[in-house]
């Protein structure tokens, strides 16, 4: 591995605070928030529980693709900086540094804040230590028939190499010795999956770890051997690949790429720190990692498992149940009253504070089943088992229309389910499209194609998130229905290239990835900057999962110069240094969490009385902007202006949820003012929401 340059040289070259704050450690960052909700006591004991576990998920992903990464470039030599003057060596040991003040704040909290509090509400994780004997009989029992069965242990030695250790799977490591010989092995236990990580011995006992089980009853698996240690360990590896752009076949390519997943380089090693270093010797040799891919972890590995005892049925420790309302537009009896709305105005959906299956689905199959719809068309990035667009797809085929479906095979995790998804939609006799080697169709789009009364029309939804029916009761997004002529002749065309051949020339409406997008929002900042040099009141609105492309900051910074007031909601990255004194003085950035992930994508521009607002797929990242198909549209009715503008504000005014970006890089927890209590944005439109629903169900005057 390269060797990170001296710190007196590394800190010349970064005697300026660098303009675009480092992708990797704001990535990071976003984790040190989400702990800090599961540190907060206001929020209910089982959310705080998930919070916990959802810190330990992003954080193995984010191991398989950006540090995997990184390494590969420290590995290659190539003195590659990043945005803020680093070398990949030097982000790995701050990332190395980071990750191991995580996991000691995480494993405390868990031990000393969260295991209590569960204790206090009956639910107890204990040790098998702790078990009476009556207990520990029938744990032995269900350890015989469920656990034992599916143990294999692998040794190490002559005739045995050392042994494939799968990723992200908890194993234990244990030294046998032969007492008859002297002879000491190591060998590597797998903690079985598709069993519960936690172990109850009846109905009524604590909860016990899996692995601690396992390692209770090692005997069995080694009878007349000596165990003189056992240790637990965790393995990571690269999970990141490309698809060849010389690939005749992208299914098959893709599916070559996903056998040789599983087997990618090691990117990390968690251990115990209890882990004799005789042990860890041995694990660093047989892996072939340094030992800055150790990680010592006081307490128990893989904390994402705690998501099983969040779903623990104790609805008075969680949040309070919210389903969905409907908006006025889907509570339509018939596809032809729907679509008569929609043909009349543009309608706006906030999801899950609206209902996605009577809004998205209910579109989406009432055009399936409509005699006068005779085309439905949609692209499909992540979706789920439980979702009903394949099933409205496949009903449309039987009914004779034309039924498309643009399936992105490289959705990164969900490569196989939408292999899956697209062989069953092409045998029920829907025109499957895979895309391009390179370029993933991000885009989320329906188009229906129907026999109106005056001739065909076009409708469309253009959202901000995935057809999924399960992420979509807890992530935020945003859907926009229209049968703008230009905007639904837009969506149109960009089927056409998908499915087909040649390149859009001109878009009338919207703004396309990677065709038009970026230039179009360049102009967007350059005109708003323009407004704000020539007097006029001057601002923009953004709203996004990542914001870090260089020109998007430069443009961003020249507006801020120009007078601009820019405000920013950013969940995950941010490369815009706010607050900065000649540089970002007119920039606010907020990171806004909560029981719903915001993944909603929209901008505001505003300048005099002009005003443009933006929603869509895009974040304002280099991929988005120039690798992938993403689609955004104009929102133009007024009202539904203003429901952006009202979703915005609540976003800004949090006081429960929401971290400010310091012009250091740092992310500080904002407070309400003295004296008054915290405002939740999510609450709050969760209250608009029931008022719409009430509103919907009043009788008619």
């Amino acid at each position: 591995m390269a060797k990170a340059p001296s710190k007196a040289r590394s800190a010349r070259q970064r005697s300026a605070p660098a303009r675009i704050l480092n992708r990797e450690l704001s990535a990071l960052a976003l984790n040190q928030r989400v702990l800090e909700l599961a540190s907060d006591p206001e929020q209910p004991l089982l959310e705080r529980l998930r919070f916990c576990s959802i810190v330990s998920s992003i954080v193995d992903e984010f191991f398989m693709i950006r540090v995997a990464g990184l390494l590969d470039q420290a590995v290659s030599g190539l003195a590659v900086r990043s945005t803020d003057g680093r070398l990949p060596q030097e982000v790995l040991d701050e990332i190395r540094e980071r990750v191991l003040a995580l996991s000691r704040a995480q494993a405390k909290l868990w031990a000393k804040d969260l295991c209590p509090s569960l204790a206090a509400e009956g639910i107890v994780i204990g040790s098998v230590d702790d078990l009476s004997t009556r207990q520990l009989r029938t744990l032995e029992r269900r350890f015989e028939r469920e656990v034992f069965p599916v143990l294999t242990p692998l040794g190490v030695g002559p005739g045995q190499p050392f042994p494939y250790i799968s990723p992200l799977s908890l194993s234990l490591g244990v030294r046998v010795c032969d007492p008859n010989t002297d002879e000491e092995r190591f060998a590597r236990l797998k903690v079985p999956e598709g069993l519960p990580r936690f172990l109850r011995s009846n109905g009524e006992g604590p909860f016990l770890p899996l692995e601690s089980v396992i390692a209770h009853f090692l005997p069995r698996l080694f009878p007349g051997m000596q165990i003189t240690e056992c240790s637990f360990l965790r393995v990571t590896r690269d999970a990141d690949f490309e698809v060849s752009d010389e690939a005749d076949d992208l299914l098959e390519a893709l599916q070559t790429e996903l056998r040789k997943r599983p087997f990618g380089d090691v990117v990390r090693l968690e251990v115990s720190e209890s882990m004799s270093k005789p042990m860890l010797a041995l694990l660093k040799e047989g892996l072939r990692i340094c030992d800055d891919q150790v990680y010592l972890v006081p307490g128990l590995l893989d904390l994402s498992a705690l998501s099983e005892l969040a779903d623990f049925d104790r609805p008075d420790l969680r949040f309070d149940p919210w389903n969905g309302v409907t908006r006025g537009p889907f509570t339509a009896p018939d596809a032809r009253t729907l679509f008569l709305s929609l043909h009349r105005r543009d309608a706006l959906v906030h999801i899950p504070y609206d209902s996605f299956s009577s809004s998205v689905e209910a579109f989406v199959g009432k055009a399936a089943r409509d005699p006068q719809v005779s085309a439905l068309k949609t692209t499909v990035y992540r979706t789920s088992g439980e979702s009903a667009l394949a099933p409205s797809l496949i009903e449309a085929a039987r009914n004779g229309k034309q039924a498309v479906c643009l399936v992105e095979l490289k959705a990164r995790f969900d490569e196989q389910r939408n292999i899956e998804w697209s062989q069953q939609l092409e045998q029920a006799g829907v025109h499957v499209v895979h895309g391009f080697p390179r370029l993933k169709i991000h885009a989320k789009a329906t188009l229906v194609v129907r026999r109106d009364p005056d001739g065909l029309r076009r409708y469309v939804h253009i959202g901000t998130g995935n057809y999924h029916a399960v992420t979509a009761r807890v992530y935020e997004d945003l859907g926009l229905f229209t049968a703008d002529e230009e905007i639904t002749a837009d969506v149109a065309d960009l089927f056409n290239y998908l499915t087909g051949f040649g390149k859009p020339q001109n878009f009338r409406k919207l703004l396309v990835a990677p065709f038009n997008l970026r230039e179009s929002l360049v102009e967007e900042i350059r005109a708003t900057a323009a407004a704000a040099k020539a007097g006029e009141v001057a601002s923009i609105g953004i709203k996004v999962n990542a914001l870090h492309d260089a020109q998007m900051i430069d443009e961003l910074y020249r507006a801020s110069q120009a007078g601009v007031q820019i405000d920013v909601v950013a969940r995950r990255i941010c490369g815009l240094r706010p607050g900065v004194k000649g540089l970002s003085e007119n920039v606010r950035v907020r990171s806004v969490l909560g029981r719903f992930l915001e993944h909603s994508r929209f901008l505001i521009f505003q300048r005099g009385d002009e005003s443009r607002y933006l929603l869509g797929s895009a974040d304002l990242l280099p991929r988005n902007l120039d690798h992938r198909i993403e689609v955004v549209a104009p929102v133009e009715p007024r009202s539904l202006q203003a429901e952006l503008d009202a979703i915005f504000e609540a976003l800004f005014a949090d006081t429960a949820q929401a971290w400010q970006l310091r012009s250091d890089g740092g992310w500080k927890r904002v407070q309400p003012p003295k004296g008054e209590e915290r405002r939740s944005a999510q609450e709050r439109l969760i209250k608009r929401a029931r008022s719409r629903g009430r509103r919907l169900q009043l009788p008619p005057a």
